[in-house]
């Protein structure tokens, strides 16, 4: 018999178990964390070996988290609505800001590796089907629009790209919720929170502004919705609430109203 048969059959399978990467821990077995609290995701995410790359909220309260896995090569990302997980889906490595394959390959050749994060700093969440596009031209010019958008430059779309549109918008919309602290006015002045109301219910609401300095100086309705104008002198914010199914829907500072004086 010859021995050296199972020896060569042995160094075979150790050799193609060595190739054969191991699986990254994708987002669908990670579902155990939907529903959690954030800080408990944050904390089970770690334990699996994911490390936080970035975080960005919305206008409407999401805030979109993206994590590495380094020894597996895997981007997953995780969506928080109120303080709790909604989703965790599988995000491309982009997103993560790694890049690998024809697709990382031909953006480098192009781009050049030493500007690639600074030029893919968009996320798959800024696109309204939460996909990154197919053609690399299309994604730079989102890419360019974005930059755009959210840095409050003149809007110069002088290709007329669709995709330069759309990341200009989704960079205008990210550029809002990043300033969503902010009144909109300069100067000394210590200007009144207001934003953080929405969606709070009418009658406590009305209490918190009035207990910020605001009164009311103005009141109509329109169909099932009713407006209030608030005006608080010492800042000179006139603001106008919009009150629907008994709950504040929106509040904006709308800068002057005839009877805010």
């Amino acid at each position: 018999m010859n021995s050296t048969l199972p020896k060569s059959a042995l160094f075979c399978a150790a050799i193609a178990m060595a190739a054969t990467p191991v699986l990254a821990e994708k987002a669908s077995q990670l579902v155990d964390i939907n529903g959690t609290m954030g800080r408990d995701a944050e904390y089970q995410l770690q334990q699996r070996g994911f490390a936080h790359v970035s975080t960005h909220k919305n206008e409407m309260g999401y805030a979109y988290s993206y994590w590495w896995d380094e020894a597996d090569d895997d981007c997953v990302q995780v969506e928080v609505y109120n303080g709790r997980v909604e989703t965790i889906q599988d995000a491309s490595d982009q997103d993560c800001g790694h890049h690998k394959g024809s697709a990382g390959t031909a953006v480098a050749a192009v781009a050049g590796a030493a500007i690639l994060g600074a030029l893919l700093s968009h996320k798959s969440h800024h696109h309204d089907d939460g996909n990154h596009q197919s053609d690399r031209e299309s994604e730079l010019q989102y890419e360019r629009g974005y930059t755009d958008g959210l840095h409050n430059a003149a809007y110069h779309n002088y290709d007329r790209s669709d995709a330069y549109s759309n990341g200009y918008s989704a960079g205008v919309q990210q550029r809002n919720a990043n300033l969503s602290h902010h009144h909109g006015r300069g100067g000394y002045r210590q200007a009144a929170q207001f934003k953080d109301l929405r969606d709070a219910r009418a009658a406590g609401g009305m209490s918190q502004l009035e207990a910020r300095g605001f009164r009311q100086v103005d009141n109509f309705t329109s169909g099932n919705t009713r407006y209030s104008i608030q005006w608080r002198p010492q800042s000179r914010q006139c603001v106008q609430v919009t009150i629907a199914d008994g709950r504040f829907y929106d509040l904006r500072d709308i800068g002057q109203h005839p009877n805010c004086r």
